[in-house]
């Protein structure tokens, strides 16, 4: 079985928590060209009326310039690996008990299943611990 195993850059950006500030800055992306593989959006506590949106990804001098007007830059502490392929019942669950196997501890993970496909994006602290689930994932036979 084939996965498609790639790093991805992480944008993220502060974010107003009010109605309609999720759309607005979407749209301002869409706009651009953006044509986004995974949005997060949550509160941020620890700033009481903002919120903090963190998408993937985005391609070319059009989006990263809209991207960065509306206050986006690319995560330095954030690293995350995109696999997709063909779903398969635990397929998600043999590739993080590999990945913790290897001695690498997840700051987040999140995957769905779209019909026969699926796409999970594991977060992991370091860019080494980065590369190492690369070459794990893409090594990784689960036939």
């Amino acid at each position: 079985m084939d996965l498609l195993v790639q790093k991805e850059e992480v944008w993220a950006a502060s974010i107003e928590d009010k109605p309609g500030a999720l759309g607005e800055v979407l749209s301002a992306l869409a706009d651009a060209g953006a044509d986004l593989d995974f949005v997060i959006v949550r509160r941020a506590p620890e700033k009481p009326g903002t919120g903090v949106i963190f998408v993937t990804p985005l391609r070319g001098d059009r989006e990263w310039s809209a991207a960065a007007n509306l206050g986006f830059s690319v995560t330095s502490r954030l690293h995350s690996v995109r696999v997709e392929g063909p779903n398969k019942k635990g397929i998600v669950a043999a590739m993080a008990k590999a990945i913790g196997k290897a001695g690498i501890n997840l700051r987040g993970m999140s995957a769905a299943a779209i019909g026969t496909q699926f796409v999970a994006h594991f977060g992991v602290d370091s860019a080494e611990d980065e590369k190492a689930v690369i070459e794990l994932l893409s090594n990784m036979k689960l036939d």
